[in-house]
């Protein structure tokens, strides 16, 4: 993909939940653009449309007015199928709980998601290794810390080098030293492999390491929050 064009590119998106009295507007006219290598989270009260707004930057949903394009493809264009293969080979996706199966080992994780996007050449020890699991890559998530389901939850979005990362809450369940470290992993690989990450969080802890900051309220991006630069402030490695 052209790496000269915007990651992510929402324009004016409207999406509206419910029906009848219990009808929300989720999205009111949002507009954001992030660019590759460039780490933006999004914070805001629960309920101000951040799921949402992951939801239709990763094709799970469409707008119901404006536009969403993923490195120049307009998601709007594309059928079920072919949004869900989109997904699979130019979106990473991680999860609040990590979201791992339980019956596989970390290393298995990552073969089912390649093999998914139609990939068997990926090496699970290798992207294991650059989120530093390399060394649990037999072992299933009950035996895995919190940190450690993390990390591999991480690393099976990282297996089929997405160009867009959407990361849901990703330190809600780790105490402050494991939400540090996994947040400066992301952080780390939006500079190092220039993948553009959007992160939703309550944890305004680990802000320092973004690159920007936004605030949603009631289904509205009010702008800047904070700003950081995370290589200005990253820990020594």
């Amino acid at each position: 993909m052209n790496t000269t064009t915007p990651a992510l590119e929402i324009v004016d998106a409207t999406l509206e939940l419910g029906d009848g009295d219990s009808r929300v507007r989720a999205l009111d006219a949002v507009s954001l653009t992030v660019q590759p290598g460039e780490f933006v989270a999004i914070v805001g009260p629960s309920g101000s449309g951040k799921s949402s707004l992951l939801a239709v930057a990763g094709a799970l949903s469409h707008p119901d007015s404006g536009s969403v394009r993923v490195h120049g493809t307009d998601l709007a264009t594309l059928s079920k199928g072919a949004a869900a293969r989109f997904r699979l080979a130019h979106i990473g996706f991680v999860f609040q709980s990590g979201n791992l199966l339980p019956a596989l080992t970390a290393a298995d994780q990552l073969r089912l998601a390649s093999r998914l996007a139609g990939s068997r050449r990926v090496d699970p020890a290798a992207v294991l290794d650059s989120v530093g699991m390399a060394h649990r890559a037999k072992h299933r998530p009950g035996h895995l810390s919190g940190g450690e389901r993390q990390r591999v939850g991480i690393a099976r979005a990282l297996v089929n080098d997405p160009s867009l990362l959407l990361v849901d809450e990703p330190t809600a369940a780790l105490d402050r030293r494991r939400s540090h470290e996994v947040v400066q992993l992301l952080a780390d690989r939006a500079r190092d492999a220039n993948v553009a990450v959007v992160m939703v969080t309550h944890d305004h802890d680990v802000l320092e390491h973004c690159d920007r900051v936004l605030e949603m309220v009631d289904g509205s991006l009010t702008g800047l929050a904070h700003a950081a630069r995370r290589m200005d402030s990253a820990p020594p490695r």
